[in-house]
């Protein structure tokens, strides 16, 4: 019996790629779009809309595009990043129509259907075209200087609601810090994937935190002047904690040290509270945080972050319904800064909930994704990126909640913005990609696995029987994909 299992050839080691779960989310998602368009339809005018069944193709479209790509070139990729995307892009177009109802005249859900389109295209583009993700390292110093110069751009053009972070020629207007927040983590992940070893093994220890030294504390001081040179000629808040928030995450990420998290907390405080206090935009913010009622006791009436609470307030635990709230009374920004509050009004506590959820769920798929990779640069760029989605949701949810200050950023895939949704769909591609190289077998994961399974099925070499049988298991088990054969004799063993 020994020579016959030893003469069958080893089993195979296979990954499941579950492409066919990414399509059945995939269909999920497109009909709660659909459902949802059709029951905003039904709330506003008591039947189903007539073009309904003209929505539903077109998102099914992108996302059948969107699959297809996945599954030709990346297929073993992690099969929630791009329904979870399709989902929340999809809900963003519902709440997005429902509000163009209550304001006449105004129709941006289509418009953000076209920018979703733009959007899925590059998705497919950086799926079929970056094959390795280790090609970016080579670009880290271009990228921090394209990124440079987009941030720079918005300061020569007019301030639009106070900040100075869009770029309009005629009709067109884009906001280039968001797609400056992608080659920043490009260059904050390659940068810290070839210094980690001086960053990590350097330093003096004050009472029960490690610290720094001086020299290797230089380059987050260099970034953190940045954040606040960006803050105070650009006047936008959200941009500048998103870019040292980005940063510092990564830090602690590739040195594993927490006086770095002290360091970052401690400037990044000390910048927030004088420019709060120097600036005016940033003041009225901060005034308007810490008394959001002010306004309706001074007779004015509720501003828009008063009007936001009323609107959560309105919506409890299940919420009014798609399109019966009044969140339209927030005004201009409720189809941007605000489209949160319209969620939390209609949806209610579970609605907006599971909208949090979906943003963590894809949040935590990004880390997973970094835990599984093997080089330095792919696991901070995978953190990198979905701790960029981790601190915009913080950001924008703890700011129409009066949490925080706000701060003007768009939440991801939900509010009415060409370029973050375009930007979004870049992550979420990145991520796809990085995800299938993670998952991916290795030709040594591939040798290690048949190897294994050639011991299981014939013992190790001189031993038959079930005796040996059960040494060859316990020796299995310590060769896994990742560690690979082990080099050491085992316990108990000739020396």
């Amino acid at each position: 019996m020994t020579a016959t299992k030893a003469d069958s050839p080893p089993p195979e080691l296979r990954l499941r790629k579950r492409r066919g779960v990414e399509l059945s989310l995939l269909v999920c998602a497109v009909l709660i779009s659909l459902f949802g368009y059709v029951a905003v339809g039904l709330a506003h005018d008591d039947a189903v809309p007539p073009d309904a069944l003209r929505h539903s193709p077109g998102l099914g479209l992108l996302a059948l595009l969107a699959h297809l790509a996945v599954r030709l070139r990346a297929p073993y990729a992690d099969p929630l990043l791009l329904p979870i995307a399709v989902l929340l892009n999809g809900v963003g177009l519902v709440l997005l129509h429902r509000l163009d109802l209550a304001t006449p005249g105004e129709r941006d859900a289509p418009a953000q259907l076209v920018w979703s389109t733009l959007g899925v295209a590059l998705f497919i583009a950086v799926v079929a075209l970056l094959r390795d993700h280790r090609v970016l390292q080579r670009y880290a110093y271009l990228s921090v200087v394209a990124a440079l110069l987009l941030m720079t751009v918005p300061i020569f053009f007019p301030a639009v609601n106070g900040a100075r972070i869009w770029i309009r020629i005629d009709e067109l207007s884009f906001q280039p810090g968001e797609f400056a927040k992608i080659l920043l983590a490009v260059f904050f992940a390659a940068y810290l994937a070839a210094n980690h070893g001086a960053l990590a093994c350097t330093g003096r220890r004050i009472w029960k935190l490690q610290l720094p030294t001086g020299r290797v504390l230089g380059p987050i001081v260099a970034i953190w002047l940045l954040s606040v040179l960006v803050l105070v000629l650009e006047r936008d808040l959200g941009t500048s904690l998103l870019f040292f928030g980005l940063f510092v995450i990564l830090l602690y990420v590739a040195t594993g040290r927490t006086g770095w998290i002290a360091v970052g907390l401690l400037l990044a405080g000390v910048g927030a509270f004088a420019v709060g206090w120097l600036e005016p935009h940033v003041h009225s913010r901060v005034e308007d945080w810490l008394d959001p009622f002010a306004s309706i006791d001074a007779g004015h009436g509720p501003d828009q972050l008063a009007q936001s609470l009323f609107a959560f307030a309105a919506g409890g635990m299940f919420g009014t319904g798609l399109g019966l709230g009044r969140s339209v009374l927030i005004g201009f920004a409720a189809k941007s800064d605000f489209i949160l509050a319209t969620a939390g009004e209609e949806l209610g506590l579970i609605g907006l909930t599971a909208i949090i959820l979906l943003y963590a769920l894809l949040v935590a798929r990004g880390y997973r994704t970094g835990l599984a990779l093997r080089d330095p640069f792919g696991r901070l760029l995978a953190v990198g990126l979905a701790s960029i989605v981790a601190l915009q949701v913080f950001v924008i949810a703890g700011g129409v909640t009066g949490l925080i200050p706000l701060t003007g950023m768009a939440m991801p895939f939900l509010a009415q913005g060409g370029s973050s949704v375009v930007t979004n769909w870049v992550i979420v591609a990145l991520l796809v990609r990085l995800s299938d190289s993670a998952r991916r077998p290795h030709p040594e994961t591939v040798e290690t696995g048949v190897i294994a399974s050639a011991v299981i099925a014939t013992g190790p070499p001189g031993r038959t029987g079930p005796a040996g049988h059960a040494g060859s298991a316990g020796h299995a088990g310590s060769a896994g994909p990742a560690d690979g054969p082990s080099a050491e004799p085992a316990t108990g063993g000739e020396r």
